[in-house]
């Protein structure tokens, strides 16, 4: 064979090897689109595996890792569809994470909140419940323990799966700041409220009614029972107090629960929130109905809506007719 034939041939073979390698490193490795989460403690092999279970092919992964000096960074990331290996691997070795849009829950409890952000992102539940139960903490970031669900406005933000505590927190606390802007401030001030009493009353108002129609009514009602001394009695702060949300009927047992969130035994409001209050609550205490209702009761449809009434004879006229239709459908 002479020196030609074996340059020729020699060429072909480092063409085909070039082919080989582009290949496999910029053929698609991925068919559709998916996320991988990968751990603080995962190594470049278990990040491999990872992305086999995702349905990611991995040839030329290990390679790039070994020549790349690959160190493994935590976070949720994002394998689109048609992605080649080189950008997969580009993106988990510049952290490149794929945001997580956070919607933070309307929930009645800490506890409830603690679990949402364990199961969303890379946070221990538990030691987030912990840290909402110490004072310590709560009044780090400008709050009790009471009025710490104050702080949380309960909007989508994009956030990243590694997100600490503490980074949320101090994000939690920015948001809350764009939120009272001007506008809700002053609103706020001329009511002779904090932001916390503002919240407070809007979590009684969004357990009272999911329609938000009515929601500035009835924030007008208990606003005028503040405002002439009178016990708010409001039967949501009576479960808050016996921890037990699925009571459907409130009866004189229950009234004597001791705590200070028994707004029938103590008069004002409850020491803080008694859920993390919609915007649509925090808005209809701010924007209240100016009214001369005093009383209400809920209607005997059902429809979710009140009766107001004005004097207490009117009052018992309509509880009767709530009472009955209670015990008609068997309510306990």
């Amino acid at each position: 064979m002479n020196k030609k034939k074996i340059l020729t041939l020699s060429l072909l073979g480092i063409l085909f090897a070039c082919l080989y390698t582009v290949g496999i490193f910029m053929g698609e490795c991925a068919r559709e689109k998916t996320l991988i989460y990968i751990l603080a403690d995962d190594t470049p092999a278990s990040v491999k595996t990872a992305l086999k279970e995702k349905g990611v092919r991995t040839q030329g992964f290990s390679m790039l890792c070994r020549f790349l000096n690959y160190k493994v960074r935590p976070g949720q990331y994002l394998i689109n569809k048609g992605d080649n290996i080189l950008m997969v691997f580009r993106r988990l070795r510049n952290g490149q994470q794929e945001p997580v849009n956070l919607t933070i829950p309307s929930v009645r409890t800490m506890d409830r909140l603690a679990a949402f952000l364990g199961e969303k992102l890379m946070m221990d539940s538990t030691e987030v419940t912990d840290a909402f139960r110490d004072s310590e903490f709560c009044e780090s970031y400008g709050y009790s323990i009471e009025t710490l669900p104050a702080l949380f406005i309960p909007n989508t933000y994009q956030v990243y799966w590694t997100t600490s505590l503490d980074e949320f927190m101090k994000r939690m606390q920015r948001e809350n700041k764009a939120f009272w802007n001007d506008s809700r401030d002053q609103k706020a001030k001329a009511m002779g409220m904090s932001h916390e009493q503002v919240v407070t009353l809007a979590s009684i108002v969004d357990e009272e009614t999911a329609n938000n129609g009515e929601k500035p009514m009835i924030a007008g009602m208990y606003i005028k029972r503040l405002q002439i001394g009178m016990p708010l009695q409001a039967d949501p702060t009576v479960k808050f107090a016996l921890g037990d949300f699925s009571l459907r009927r409130i009866w004189g047992k229950h009234l004597n629960v001791d705590s200070p969130y028994n707004t029938y035994k103590n008069t004002g409001l409850p020491p803080g929130p008694i859920r993390i209050p919609s915007v649509a609550g925090i808005d209809a205490v701010l924007n209240y109905v100016r009214h001369d209702y005093i009383y209400m009761c809920a209607k005997e449809d059902f429809s979710g809506t009140h009766n107001f009434a004005r004097t207490y004879a009117e009052h018992l006229q309509n509880a009767r007719r709530y009472t009955q239709a209670l015990n008609e459908r068997n309510i306990k």
